[in-house]
């Protein structure tokens, strides 16, 4: 079947897991493929932590992106634990899997996720990303004859997902594989999130942005108020940190740090979502807080 299929062939709907290692550049490639900031972005591991969904809009049909925690080898919290059981949990319910592999730099991690969808039993793809950063391409087709040799996905795919190359290819491929029914959501929705859950991650990436070495994995955002009055948000959300000496590293000497990353989160959120935004923020301490499972469910970690 051509993987282009004509306007005039039943539409294709499904859901597809994109799995990989931290950092592997999921997030960015649902981001690309959403045209929308669904899925926040940083440049340190482990940035996901939930599921989030980004919903491709097409002519030939829809397209149930689902990010997921990077799969990873550390087992220091039950935090890290509980990441890598929501990734794996969530291949036997999709239509495909798309494995995202750092061409540039694969290593066991990326093999990791290579060997969960192979084990799923799901239909994948292999996606070698981040191909602007190898050196020569031709080093291209034998890292994929090495990585398919005792694997069989459906296809194996090269792309940017940072700059755009290669992705409509990948939107091809994985419509191709998808099953001959409706869409699945409205054609105006572009993620099946809600705006609290949007407006907390928001903050969690700028946290990450701002904050430097192991604090920001020590930190979560819970929103408190999420109001709606005459065309203008009003949030509120609370900055939970592990230890105590964060709080004050977190908020910054005159509160400067904490400012910042309010300012920054607002406009974020602004942008996404279409309005003006007033977001205060506060910061609490919740001792333990990433080895204390029985609290996932409540800090949102249950998704």
């Amino acid at each position: 079947m051509n993987e282009r299929e004509t306007e005039s062939s039943p539409p294709r709907a499904g859901t597809v897991a994109l799995v990989g290692r931290p950092n592997a550049g999921k997030s960015t490639l649902v981001n690309q493929m959403v045209g929308e900031h669904v899925s926040i972005v940083t440049h340190k591991p482990q940035t996901t932590r939930h599921r989030v969904t980004g919903i491709v809009n097409d002519p030939r049909g829809q397209v149930v992106l689902v990010d997921t925690p990077g799969l990873h080898r550390r087992r220091d919290h039950a935090l890290n634990r509980h990441l890598n059981r929501v990734a794996a949990e969530t291949l036997p319910g999709v239509d495909l899997v798309v494995v995202l592999v750092d061409a540039a730099n694969p290593t066991d991690e990326d093999r990791m996720a290579l060997a969960a969808a192979d084990q799923s039993g799901q239909p994948y793809l292999l996606v070698f990303n981040k191909i602007d950063k190898v050196k020569h391409r031709a080093e291209l087709l034998p890292l994929a004859r090495a990585w398919t040799a005792a694997v069989k996905p459906e296809a194996v795919l090269y792309i940017s997902a940072l700059r755009d190359d290669g992705v409509e290819g990948l939107l091809d491929a994985i419509l191709a594989r998808l099953p001959e029914q409706p869409p699945l959501y409205p054609p105006e929705l572009f993620t099946r999130e809600p705006m609290r859950f949007l407006a907390a991650e928001l903050v969690r990436e700028q946290l990450l942005e701002n904050l430097h070495q192991e604090i920001p994995y020590g930190t979560t955002v819970v929103v408190e108020s999420f109001e709606e009055d005459d065309g203008r948000l009003a949030i509120a959300a609370r900055i939970l940190v592990a230890e105590k000496r964060h709080k004050g590293i977190v908020i910054g000497k005159g509160g400067q740090t904490l400012k910042r990353i309010g300012s920054r989160a607002r406009q974020a959120m602004q942008t996404l979502f279409d309005q003006p935004v007033r977001l205060d923020l506060n910061v609490a301490v919740m001792e333990g807080w990433m080895d204390r499972e029985a609290l996932f469910d409540r800090l949102g970690y249950g998704r």
